[in-house]
């Protein structure tokens, strides 16, 4: 199986190094020298990674053959591809790969169905999940502990107990505005009441 591992951004400093967006969990593993990776496209690979370092929390990567800035700047936004067996799994226990997540169901813990995971994207704080929901649109749920309780591959879903406002922050939109539209007419009938109230006084003086 293959899975995009990162995607190379832009040149760094002059010795032919890259900046890369991460878009696996294990770059010490799929990410480290001497790694060979296929490319999309497929005619700027294979690549094979020289040396990897991190600098201001960024991955930095240089490849081989490739010895000076100009030259990294060609690779820039190149998908970098590796070969994982569909079998293999995680060290860690609790730890997943980003195909063993995609198209699953979410839902919470009552049933009620959320959407449905196209994209993993890992971001330096954490990881998110991009959900489709059934509309159409996406909502992004973080792969925390406190939001995402299991992971069930047996039944191919994610069980999510989301805090107000993660998935429903529409309809939390939506009252906040019912909310100012009734204190704006509260307010309005209480001026009219004031109104009121000074007009009978000027008549019975």
């Amino acid at each position: 199986m293959q899975l995009v591992v990162a995607r190379i951004g832009r040149a760094h400093g002059i010795k032919g190094e890259v900046t890369v967006e991460v878009r696996t969990d294990e770059p010490e593993l799929r990410l480290g020298p001497g790694a060979v990776l296929t490319t999309d496209p497929a005619s700027a690979g294979p690549l094979t990674i020289a040396t990897g370092r991190v600098h201001s929390g960024r991955l930095l990567l240089r490849f081989e053959g490739i010895n000076d800035r100009t030259a990294a700047e060609t690779l820039r936004n190149i998908l970098l591809i590796a070969d994982v067996d569909p079998e293999e799994l995680p060290e860690e226990e609790d730890e997943y790969y980003d195909h063993q997540l995609m198209d699953l169901d979410v839902v919470t813990a009552d049933g009620t169905e959320v959407g449905r995971i196209t994209e993993i994207s890992h971001l330096p704080s954490q990881d998110l999940f991009i959900v489709e929901r059934p509309d159409g649109s996406e909502v992004m749920i973080p792969f925390v502990t406190e939001i995402v309780a299991e992971i069930d591959l047996a039944e191919q879903k994610a069980v999510i107990t989301p805090p107000p406002g993660l998935i429903d922050d529409r309809a939390e939109i939506a009252s906040a505005r019912d909310a100012q539209d009734a204190e704006d007419e509260a307010d309005a009938a209480d001026a009219e009441g004031s109104a009121g109230s000074a007009d009978s006084a000027g008549e019975e003086s």
